[in-house]
Order: structure tokens, then sequence, then C-alpha cells
């Protein structure tokens, strides 16, 4: 709930045209919600997505989502780890913010699930995550369609509840990412947002709980689920052997690379001695990130 840093109107105009720039650029009009596609995206600017389930520790948050930057073999290779073990729409959230650091070339970056709104930078990426999976102009026309005004401040918490849970039903933000954008957008007052943002939303028996099953069922228990997965990209491992068979990489960066998706070339048909540090690295790598944040 942290809103210590406030944006410049300058700062929020820039990254509103970023964020419609970018979608323009990867075949999406403000209209569509794009987060269905956002590994589809991913894919277009040749990040490779790892995801990897790590659980809070010792009463510390665990990362969001992580950008890394490295070179293998003479070319640019861009990573976005992500934390499965968060709620789902919080990954897609984690995604967009990521891709703000890769858009601005920010290099890599580390975000946590609790956010970081007193850093610029982040408050920076935060409101360009929103923006890009739900554009304001977008958001101000569903306002007016259902309400027809642009405030809601006369509203009961119940329908706003309501249009909230549709809202996330179809855009995929979290539920706590459009409370606060309806309030950044003046839409609902200050008392609405504190009421609004007090509700545990996660609690599936609770009012938003309930709503929102029976809004959109199968979609909002999906939001609202961690989904724990452990992968990567499709075309991710398919770049990595196709750079090694064009002799792009050597042996020792094609099992190292291979490693970070707990893969090895015997799991493609190749033979290829692995030295143990080789072995301890593949092991290390992940439990390192989570030490490292």
């Amino acid at each position: 709930m942290n809103r210590k840093i406030k944006l410049s109107a300058q700062d929020i105009e820039s990254i509103r045209e970023l964020a419609r720039t970018k979608r323009f650029a990867l075949g999406f009009s403000d209209d569509p919600p794009i987060a269905n596609d956002i590994q589809t995206i991913l894919d277009k600017l040749e990040i490779i997505l790892l995801e990897i389930p790590i659980e809070v520790e010792r009463g510390k948050p665990a990362f969001s989502a992580v950008i890394l930057c490295s070179e293998e073999g003479g070319k640019s290779l861009v990573f976005i780890g992500l934390n499965t073990a968060d709620y789902f729409d919080k990954q897609v959230f984690a995604i967009a913010h990521e891709l703000y650091h890769f858009f601005t070339k920010t290099g890599s970056h580390l975000s946590r699930q609790d956010g970081q709104d007193d850093d610029v930078v982040e408050a920076k990426a935060n409101w360009f995550a929103a923006e890009f999976l739900l554009p304001e102009d977008v958001l101000k026309r569903r306002v007016f369609e259902e309400f027809k005004s642009y405030s809601l401040e006369t509203v009961q918490i119940k329908v706003l509840l309501r249009f909230i849970a549709r809202l996330h039903c179809t855009w995929w933000l979290p539920y706590r990412s459009l409370v606060k954008r309806l309030w950044e957008t003046k839409t609902i007052t200050e008392i609405q947002y504190q009421e609004l943002y007090a509700i545990d939303e996660r609690d599936l028996e609770g009012e938003f709980g309930r709503i929102g099953r029976s809004t959109q069922s199968d979609v909002f228990l999906k939001l609202n689920t961690a989904t724990k997965t452990f992968g990567s990209s499709p075309r991710a491992i398919e770049t990595i052997l196709r750079n090694f068979e064009d002799n792009l990489i050597d042996e020792d960066t094609f099992v190292r690379l291979l490693g970070r998706f707990k893969k090895s070339p015997a799991d493609y048909g190749y033979e290829i001695s692995i030295s143990q540090d080789d072995m301890n690295e593949m092991h290390d790598f992940i439990e390192g990130w989570n030490h490292d944040g």
C-alpha cells in the first residue's frame, strides 16, 4: 500500500506513451486484453522465461521476478526468472514489470513480492505494468460505459467489488493493482480506496472471493492460485540446441545453459562428459538466485 512516490505528470505521460507504443509494436491496439498472450510476447522479444517456485523463507518475501542479461557465445541473451510460488495474476504483473526494465534498458534487476513503491524506478515499472496490461483510457471508458460517469464516489462498495471482479477476470490485473489504478485515475475516493484495499482478496470464502467465483469461476480461480510450475519458454531449449549445433556455443556453455533448465545434453541425444563442477553449478544456479535476493 506504499504510495510514497508521486510521479510527475511528465513521467506518467512518458510511461503511457511507452506502453502504448510497445502494445502497438507487438500487434495490440488499446482495447484487447493482452495478459493471456504474455508468454507469446516474451517469445516475440526473444526473452527466455524461466519458471521457478520459490517459497517465502523466514518471513522475508521471496523475489517476484528477475531479469538477467548475459553474453553467451558472443550473443546477448535475456532471461526473465519468474517465481511461480506467487499467485498467477501477480506472475503476469511481474513479467510486465520486468518488461519495463527490458524496454528502458535498465539492465539486470530483481523485484520482490512486497513491491518497492518508495523507489522511483520501481514505481515507474509498476505504473508501466498496469498501463501495459490495462491502458488508462480503456479503464476510464469501461467505467463510463458501466456507470455513465467517470466518478464512482457515490457507488456502494459491493457494486465496486463486482465491477473490479469483472475487470480482474478480463484484464488479469491483481485486485490491489486495480484498486490502486482506480484511485490513481481519481475514479474512487481516498476513503473508498482504503476500504477496498483492506479487503483480503485472496480469501475465496470472503466477499470478493465469492463475487469473483460467481463472476467467471475458472479464470478467477486460475488468477488466484499459485501455480508452482517449473519450466521454461518452449523456444528457449530449441535456441540453445540450434546454437550448439551451429557451433555458436561450445560444449561447456551448452551444458551450463541446459543446466539452467534442469536439462542435460543426454536428454536430446548428445553424449557429453559433464564435470563435477558443472553438475554442482546446475544444482546451485537456482538456489543462488534465492540467496542473492
